[in-house]
C-alpha cells in the first residue's frame, strides 16, 4: 500500500474530485437532460403524426375533458362562435420566410360564451422593423379549424408594450394575454400551461400559418449516450493514469538501485617450492 501514498498528494486528490464530479454530472444531469429532450421530442412528433390522420373534434369536448392534459396539444379541433372586436395583439421576434415578422393574436368567443385565445398566423414586418396594417378578423358567426397549442410561458424582463399602435408581447401565453387583452380567457387544458388555438390554413381570419415542426427526433439520443460514455470513460482514464504513474515509479526505482560490488577472486595457495623460494631467495 505504500506505493499508493502518492495518491494523497493535493494534485491527485484534486484530479480525483474533478473526475468524480464530472462523472456524477454526466449520469445525473447531462445525460438525463439530453435523453429527456429526446423523449419530449419523440412524444411531440407522435402527437403531430397522430393529429394528421385524426379527424378534427369540437373544442368543447377538449375543454370539458380535464383528463386530456398533454395529449391535447397539436390536436385538430373545430370551434364555432365569433371573433371579438378590438382584440388584436402582436407577438414580436417572429420570422416569416427567414425575414422578421409578427404573429397576430385575437380572441374568439364560443357559442357557449367561453373566450379562447387564437393565433391567426404570421405577417411580414415592414422594413424589417415595423408591423404592417393588420386587418380585423371577419365579423359575425364563424366556424374555424385550428390546432391546440401549449402556451409558451413568459420571458422574464420582456414586458408587454404598446408600439406602432398595437399591443405587443414577446410570447404567446394565455395568462399574460388575459391581462393584455383584458378578456377572461379560457385556457385549454394542455398539461403544464394552458393552451390556445393556432389557426389552420385557409381559415376565416387566418394569415400565413405557423409551420409545423419537422418530425425529426434530433441528436438528443446520441448526445445522451455520449454523456453516459464520458461518465464511464472519465474514471477509467483516471485509473489508467494511476497505473501509468505506478509503472513509471517502478522504473525509476529500478534505475536508482546501486549495482552489486564484485567480490575479489582469492589467490591460489602457494606451493612448497614457492614458499622455499620466497624464504631463501631462489629455487633449489
Amino acid at each position: 500500500m505504500r506505493r499508493l501514498t502518492f495518491l494523497l498528494r493535493p494534485s491527485w486528490l484534486i484530479l480525483a474530485v474533478l473526475v468524480a464530479a464530472f462523472a456524477y454530472l454526466c449520469f445525473t444531469v447531462l445525460a438525463p437532460w439530453q435523453l429527456g429532450k429526446n423523449t419530449t421530442t419523440s412524444h411531440r412528433n407522435q402527437l403531430i403524426a397522430d393529429s394528421v390522420d385524426a379527424a378534427p373534434i369540437d373544442i368543447t369536448t377538449v375543454l370539458d375533458d380535464q383528463g386530456t392534459d398533454s395529449h391535447a396539444e397539436w390536436r385538430r379541433v373545430i370551434a364555432t362562435g365569433s371573433y371579438l372586436p378590438n382584440s388584436t395583439a402582436l407577438v414580436r421576434l417572429r420570422h416569416l420566410d427567414g425575414a422578421p415578422g409578427y404573429s397576430v393574436l385575437a380572441t374568439f368567443k364560443l357559442d357557449d360564451g367561453r373566450i379562447l385565445l387564437v393565433d391567426r398566423g404570421l405577417v411580414a414586418a415592414v422594413d424589417g422593423s415595423r408591423p404592417p396594417q393588420i386587418s380585423d378578423p371577419p365579423t359575425g358567426p364563424q366556424r374555424i379549424e385550428a390546432r391546440i397549442r401549449m402556451s409558451e410561458g413568459i420571458t422574464p424582463g420582456k414586458e408587454p408594450l404598446v408600439q406602432d399602435g398595437y399591443r405587443q408581447v414577446y410570447s404567446v401565453d394565455t395568462t399574460q394575454e388575459m391581462a393584455v387583452l383584458q378578456e377572461p380567457l379560457t385556457a385549454i387544458p394542455t398539461g403544464e400551461r394552458g393552451g390556445y388555438l393556432q389557426l389552420s390554413e385557409n381559415q376565416p381570419g387566418a394569415f400565413t400559418p405557423t409551420p409545423l415542426p419537422q418530425l425529426d427526433a434530433g441528436p438528443y439520443l446520441s448526445y445522451g449516450l455520449q454523456w453516459l460514455a464520458f461518465g464511464i470513460m472519465a474514471p477509467l482514464g483516471l485509473g489508467y493514469f494511476v497505473y501509468a504513474e505506478i509503472r513509471e515509479r517502478r522504473k525509476e526505482k529500478t534505475l536508482a538501485a546501486p549495482e552489486p560490488t564484485p567480490t575479489e577472486t582469492p589467490a591460489p595457495a602457494a606451493t612448497n617450492e614457492q614458499r622455499l623460494a620466497d624464504r631463501y631467495g631462489g629455487t633449489r
